[in-house]
């Protein structure tokens, strides 16, 4: 199993303006991308997130808007993978695209702002606190998209869709 960090935001609805307000979306700069990632959310998420890190929301994580950045500003922040009770759909879809891992886990319950666990990448499930959590499994294709870094890498690599 892997040694994790997780930033829990235990919130519902946490939507794509929260992640990284609408006015740096315009921005070709993934820099701004990072230093106004969840600023509004909390202040200090750019000084305590590594590369690597984990990120905990509640149900509906990624609602709003279907701007691509939202998943793009968490990825480019060192988030390597999300973990909510549910997704917002687009941003489900966008967070694929992009290669950021997400892990559905309705009864992901944890009151800690920032915990440490385990995760075994082959099965989904975290540990913390000698407590599991077993995450929904994710099509194969969605799995492969993901270990390729994005769709993009993986039909530069494929050149065609495929199941594997």
């Amino acid at each position: 199993m892997k040694k994790i960090t997780i930033h829990n935001y235990p919130v519902d609805n946490i939507d794509t303006d929260r992640i990284i307000p609408g006015k740096y979306t315009k921005t070709l700069n993934p820099q701004d991308l990072i230093d106004h990632c969840l600023e509004d959310l909390d202040p200090t998420f750019k000084s305590r997130v590594s590369k690597g890190d984990f990120l905990a929301g509640g149900n509906n994580f990624g609602c709003g808007s279907s701007r691509e950045q939202a998943p793009l500003a968490l990825k480019l922040s060192g988030i390597d993978t999300i973990i909510a009770k549910s997704f917002a759909r687009i941003f489900y879809r966008n967070a694929i695209n992009i290669g950021l891992q997400l892990l559905e886990i309705p009864e992901f319950d944890i009151s800690e702002s920032t915990v440490n666990g385990n995760f075994d990448e082959k099965t989904g499930k975290i540990r913390i606190n000698d407590r599991d959590y077993l995450s929904k499994p994710l099509p194969s294709i969605m799995k492969s998209i993901i270990e390729n870094g994005g769709l993009v890498a993986y039909l530069k690599k494929y050149k065609q869709y495929r199941i594997n």
